[in-house]
């Protein structure tokens, strides 16, 4: 998620002209709202975007129809898709190339999931449910795959995969899990810390799966939680008769947000804070070519 506001950050700083993005760049309003102040202009239909502009393609990535449709009207793309859903984009290639049939764990119309549906649209079924997966028909049942959406619970989709292979015992996994290592990271140290939590305060937008995730998550500890964009929408009436609060952030809220919800709670309360570090995330990805190729094609 940081790579791809880090990149279009580059390519805004870079040019003096509009910069188009496909979809919202990470699904957080006030990443966005701070973009569009510079000028970014979000488009959901790459129609819309005039010929030869500079396009930036979302973290969530983009199908292949819509890279075609972007080229013929000679768009210069930067793709600014992560590099956990790229992995994803290519196991669909993969497993279709390999004649699979692909189950997807996914929600139907997130931006993500349809990506990931044009790589191999013939052979991808999407299913939401455990209930969903009774449903599932495929031409044989020796050969199929699973991908998950990166943003998932961790429960539930080893639930889903659990049930897929009682129904398909030579189920294909991917090398590796498709879930996001932030929203892995996110959600294990929250589950940790929810045991001693009368209040869950989850930081993020409601259009933010990893961030509704996490919400759900504390509701199935019985923890009572509150999913909130700014500190302007928090209503001191949660706090009352609570003693412990527990505070965590979608994988794409900026720090600065976090920081700023709590000194709005340090000016209303007296805090003891206690910073939890479950597990320190080293992976870091570099800006892809085209970004810095669109930056030194811009720059006088």
């Amino acid at each position: 998620m940081r790579v791809a506001v880090d990149c279009l950050d580059q390519i805004v700083a870079a040019r003096s002209g509009p910069v188009y993005a496909y979809h919202q760049i990470v699904h957080n309003n006030q990443v966005v709202d701070s973009f569009q102040s510079r000028g970014v202009v979000f488009v959901d239909d790459i129609q819309k975007i005039p010929n030869d502009a500079v396009v930036v393609f979302s973290a969530h990535g983009v199908a292949p129809e819509i890279y075609r449709q972007a080229r013929a009207r000679n768009l210069t793309i930067v793709d600014a898709t992560c590099p956990l859903v790229m992995k994803v984009h290519l196991e669909a290639r993969r497993f279709q190339q390999e004649g699979y049939s692909i189950v997807l764990i996914g929600h139907r119309g997130h931006d993500e999931v349809i990506g990931i549906q044009g790589e191999a649209a013939e052979s991808i079924q999407v299913v939401e449910t455990l209930e969903e997966i009774a449903t599932v028909k495929v031409p044989d049942p020796q050969k199929v795959a699973v991908l998950t959406q990166t943003t998932l619970s961790l429960d539930e989709t080893k639930a889903m995969i659990a049930a897929l292979r009682l129904r398909f015992p030579l189920l294909r996994l991917p090398h590796k899990d498709d879930i996001c290592y932030a929203t892995q990271n996110r959600q294990e140290a929250l589950r940790a810390a929810l045991a001693q939590a009368d209040i869950a305060l989850v930081i993020g937008s409601r259009s933010s799966s990893n961030t509704q995730r996490l919400r759900e998550l504390s509701c199935e500890y019985g923890v009572r939680s509150y999913l909130v964009d700014r500190p302007q929408e928090i209503d001191l009436e949660w706090f009352r008769d609570a003693h412990r609060v527990v505070l965590t952030a979608g994988a794409s809220v900026p720090e600065e947000l976090v920081t700023e919800v709590m000194h709005w709670l340090s000016e209303r309360f007296l805090l003891e804070i206690k910073e939890r570090i479950y597990r320190e995330e080293q992976v870091n990805f570099v800006l892809p070519a085209s970004a810095i190729s669109a930056s030194y094609a811009t720059t006088p």
